[in-house]
């Protein structure tokens, strides 16, 4: 007789923000999917639904507001976890119908939370999830979040106040993780954190035993085994403490892309010093020459903030300036904005929105100009490229300089026999201001 299984109450799931909060919300599904859960892709088809909100900016916390309300509109069994759990009375107040709200990465209780709202019938049959747990990126990469919260206070930054301080991962357990991953069909790793680069200090870098050898909590100990794994291993978040010179090496050797982020922010040592960030950029110029002679393919990224309060028209001229003397690869940008909470928010000398849409114009056709130029010099090279997708007019993937969602593309013709995640090399044919375009060898 044919056993008749239970139906499980399906779980819906809208992810916001970063990264960082993609990865909460993996750990959160690989949860509930091992307990038995089903996936809904729609709200119409779940039980409950989880929105997984971001709080860094003011617009961001707008359109996690808005993902709550079109979820109680279409679902109306919603459960609010992120950072914007620290906000739960304000949330309860405009959303009276939540049925819970949690913090970033409390999973114990937004997996009780779902349990309390959608009970799962008992049944041994249901309780199965893959070994790498469940993803919400494509199968040929993934995130590998190496620690939790941040010891920085920038001025412009409530982070520790949402996350928290820094909570460091045992090397061993990521290191783990990142097999389990690659054994289910990864093949570029995406290193995250707040502060890559300050990765194990809260645990005094303490050793742990991986493959009968010991592993310190340390960025460089741990960017060297990632790479005897046998994926691209690519570095984000990584402030310029001295300790990264010594992981250009490792770049050298093919262990890890050359490709480092960094979120620089600004130049100015006067906005440095009123952003409560390390003003060494003259130091950090010189390191970045070095670091081209060890590695001349590395592809360095970062994100600026233009019209910071104080901020003033010279000091801007020394950022451009800076940007032209860096001839960084990629560069984002992002006007200030006041978020509630942040000791920027009380600084004098307020930049008028005029002025810094005005900056932020500049700056970008300044880093386009940069970029195109930079691009433009990679015609006639072979390069190695990751397939993203394929379809009947050829393939999209990324250089080993390219970051899924945030950097450019390699645009493929030809190329309707490869599949999605394959590694292939690559005749580079022309070029725009973001994007390069080629042949498969």
């Amino acid at each position: 007789m044919a056993t008749i299984l239970p139906t499980p109450p399906k779980i819906g799931m809208v992810s916001l923000g970063c990264p960082k909060n993609l990865v909460d919300s993996e750990r959160i599904l690989t949860k509930l999917r091992s307990d038995g859960y089903a996936m809904s892709p729609d709200y119409a088809g779940a039980d409950v639904v989880l929105v997984n909100t971001c709080g860094f900016l003011d617009s961001a916390k707008e359109e996690s507001l808005e993902a709550i309300g079109e979820a109680i509109a279409e679902n109306g069994r919603v459960i609010v976890t992120g950072c914007m759990g620290k906000e739960a009375e304000m949330i309860r107040l405009r959303f009276p119908n939540v049925l819970a709200v949690t913090g970033a990465h409390q999973y114990e209780e937004v997996v009780g939370a779902v349990h309390d709202a959608a009970p799962m019938p008992p049944s041994a049959f249901l309780n199965l999830v893959p070994e790498s747990g469940l993803k919400l990126t494509p199968r040929h990469y993934s995130y590998l979040k190496i620690s939790e919260g941040c010891n920085h206070r920038c001025a412009f930054c409530i982070i520790p106040s949402l996350r928290g301080d820094l909570v460091s991962r045992r090397p061993d357990a990521i290191l783990r993780e990142a097999e389990k991953l690659i054994e289910a069909g990864t093949r570029e790793l995406l290193v995250i954190s707040q502060d890559t680069s300050a990765y194990g200090v809260d645990i005094r870098h303490q050793p742990r035993q991986w493959k009968g050898e010991e592993v310190r909590a340390h960025m460089t100990d741990l960017s060297r085994e990632l790479g005897k794994l046998g994926a691209w291993v690519r570095l984000h978040y990584v402030y310029p403490y001295p300790h990264v010179d010594q992981v250009i090496p490792l770049m050298a050797e093919g262990l890890i892309l050359p490709y480092l982020d960094i979120p620089f922010q600004h130049a100015s040592r006067n906005v440095l010093k009123l952003m409560k960030r390390p003003a060494n950029e003259a130091k950090v110029l010189e390191r970045v020459k070095n670091w081209r002679t060890i590695a001349p393919d590395i592809a360095i990224r970062s994100t600026f903030v233009v019209g910071f309060p104080g901020e003033t028209e010279d000091d801007f001229k020394y950022l451009m300036d800076w940007l032209e003397e860096a001839q960084l690869d990629r560069v984002g940008a992002f006007r200030f904005e006041p978020v509630e909470g942040a000791a920027a928010n009380a600084l004098p000398d307020q930049v008028p929105e005029e002025i810094k849409e005005e900056r932020y114009a500049r700056l970008m056709e300044l880093t386009a100009r940069i970029s195109a130029d930079k691009l433009q010099a990679k015609i006639g090279r072979t390069l190695d490229v990751i397939i993203d997708a394929v379809d009947e007019d050829g393939a999209t993937g990324r250089s080993k300089a390219d970051a899924p969602e945030i950097d450019g593309e390699v645009h493929l013709r030809d190329a309707g026999h490869l599949k999605q995640g394959d590694i292939v090399s690559v005749e580079i044919e022309d070029a725009d201001e973001h994007d390069l375009f080629g042949v498969p060898v």
